[in-house]
């Protein structure tokens, strides 16, 4: 299962969106229109699941699912 994979399974499980939806040029608030609390919830999960944190700073530059795939690849 690739990073990309992964990560939908923890998207389509906060938002409920289809997993078509999910492309790497899917924006969070626009395409998916995950609201702030769910999108903190990706983010925990995510920290969990590849047992590092994201800095507040990198956490505000992530607005697509091709931001938040190249950023958790680069934390492995």
């Amino acid at each position: 299962m690739t990073v990309l994979d992964e990560l939908k399974e923890i998207i389509i499980r906060h938002t409920g969106v289809e997993a078509e939806t999910i492309t790497l040029d899917a924006r969070f608030n626009e395409d998916l229109s995950a609201d702030s609390i769910e999108i903190a919830e990706i983010v925990m999960d995510i920290e969990e699941k590849y047992d590092f944190e994201f800095s507040d700073e990198d956490a505000t530059k992530i607005k697509k699912i091709s931001d938040l795939v190249e950023y958790v690849e680069k934390s492995l």
